[in-house]
């Protein structure tokens, strides 16, 4: 399954579970962020854009996804337009190009080669994969 994977795909897959994690995480519900002052203060009518304490919590309370595009469309379009898809391989081929892993420990790696072979040999295929 490995063979047929797409780079892309992991790096969409990472930024919606983050956001999945985050809507996961739940909402707080307490005297700060009820702001019951400021609705007082604000009214009906009013709008919240510009109240500080609108400012100050508009991040915590939604995910942050680095690549996908939540600006309006005209704003979208004059910074290049790019699609989710786009974005997620020009950043996959980044981390390909720029990442540096640190090697596994030799304890780590004959860990992971005793779980292949254990695996290949309950499956009857042997020695196809060396590390």
């Amino acid at each position: 399954m490995g063979i047929t994977m797409s780079f892309a795909q992991l790096v969409m897959d990472n930024e919606i579970i983050a956001m999945v994690r985050r809507v996961l995480e739940g909402i707080p519900v307490n005297d700060e962020t009820l702001a019951v002052d400021v609705i007082k203060s604000v009214g009906a009518r009013g709008h919240f854009l510009a109240e500080e304490h609108t400012v100050k919590h508009m991040r915590s309370c939604q995910s942050q996804p680095e690549l996908m595009d939540r600006r309006m469309r005209q704003f979208w379009e004059e910074r290049g337009g790019k699609d989710y898809a786009e974005a997620c391989a020009e950043k996959a081929r980044y981390i390909l190009k720029h990442h540096k892993p640190e090697p596994l420990s030799d304890d780590a790696a004959k860990i992971i080669r005793d779980l292949i072979a254990e695996r290949e040999e309950e499956l009857g295929v042997k020695g196809r994969h060396a590390m």
